[in-house]
């Protein structure tokens, strides 16, 4: 009876590799012909915002070269959180994708208690679109001229100026620029980038912060007029635009676009996504319109890059937020 365990113990041991082998199998053949059907992304803000624009982009790429449709649906809603929370519970195959944002991945955890998700435990970025700031606008035919104008009116009037926001990078910027020059406005929330842009031309609010790729169009049609830049320097599409660090030195604000995938991704499939996406933004067409058109800055990054600056930004929106005295939710 001694004999047969140990033979029996000796067959399971030679077994298990064949057995590991097999168990890998399925994973490897799913991700060779990876992706075989649909990929959904879910862009957790409403149409129109540089997140929307962006995913379309790449989306049109990846389903050019790869044959499977690529569809975008918006879930907008709580900044982010909650088309975030569905790519938490989605199956993680590779076949839901999230648009990661500033806000999904780098504010939120900061601006909310318990936004139901922790971008680090429950996503991996897969690629970065690209990094950019944002402008502060106004309507064209607003008095103010420039950001002293602004903030002149501001401290003779306190509490009677509006901002809007939709995201964190339009809401935080203007709660730091109130503290950095001593005024009092009121911010107003919106769910949508669309309304906030009506009100603003109405007159029921008199300014916002906008990223570069979702604001391009506004001021370029001379609907908004731009003041002032959250971008560490001029850009060079925007020369003669100054920057807020002129006036308050130090200050800026910058984030980031990327896509995201459920932690429990296999890794095959997180590279092979990672590489479609490496592939369109440094495409020559595309990578243009990220630079030249969007002021994104786009570069192709490995997955452990990936993770790393969305590590950073999140640090780096910890002390924006903290600035910026938003207690959380």
């Amino acid at each position: 009876m001694k004999t047969f365990r140990m033979s029996l113990s000796r067959r399971r041991l030679l077994a298990l590799p064949t057995v590991t082998a097999f168990a890998a199998m399925p994973a490897l053949a799913q991700t060779e012909t990876f992706p075989a059907k649909a990929i959904r992304i879910i862009v957790p803000f409403a149409p129109g915002g540089s997140g929307d624009i962006t995913a379309r982009l790449i989306g049109k790429y990846i389903e050019d070269k790869t044959g499977q449709p690529f569809v975008v649906e918006n879930k907008p809603g709580a900044n982010g959180i909650v088309g975030a929370l569905s790519v938490k519970v989605a199956p993680p195959d590779g076949y839901t994708l999230m648009l990661a944002t500033t806000s999904t991945n780098a504010a939120n955890i900061h601006m909310y208690k318990n936004p139901g998700y922790d971008p680090e435990k429950d996503f991996t970025v897969v690629g970065i679109i690209g990094s950019s700031g944002a402008f502060l606008v106004v309507p064209v035919d607003a008095p103010y001229k420039t950001l002293a104008d602004l903030l002149a009116y501001a401290k003779a009037n306190p509490g009677k100026l509006n901002f809007g926001y939709f995201n964190a990078s339009s809401q935080v910027p203007a709660e730091v620029l109130g503290k950095r020059a001593g005024v009092e406005w009121q911010g107003v929330a919106y769910k949508a980038i669309g309304n906030a842009w009506t009100d603003l031309y109405s007159g029921a609010i008199q300014f916002k912060f906008v990223d570069l790729t979702a604001g391009r169009g506004q001021v370029v049609a001379n609907k908004a007029r731009p003041l002032a830049l959250t971008l560490p320097a001029r850009s060079p599409l925007y020369p003669d635009l100054p920057t807020l660090a002129e006036t308050f030195p130090g200050f800026t604000s910058t984030g980031f676009l990327a896509i995201a995938v459920p932690k429990a991704t296999p890794r095959p499939i997180q590279e092979r996504l990672n590489a479609l996406i490496n592939e369109a933004i440094t495409s020559l067409d595309i990578h243009k319109r990220l630079t030249d058109e969007f002021a994104l800055t786009a570069r192709a990054l490995t997955l452990e890059q990936c993770a790393q600056q969305d590590r950073d930004e999140r640090a780096k929106w910890a002390e924006y937020v903290k600035i910026a005295k938003i207690e959380p939710q």
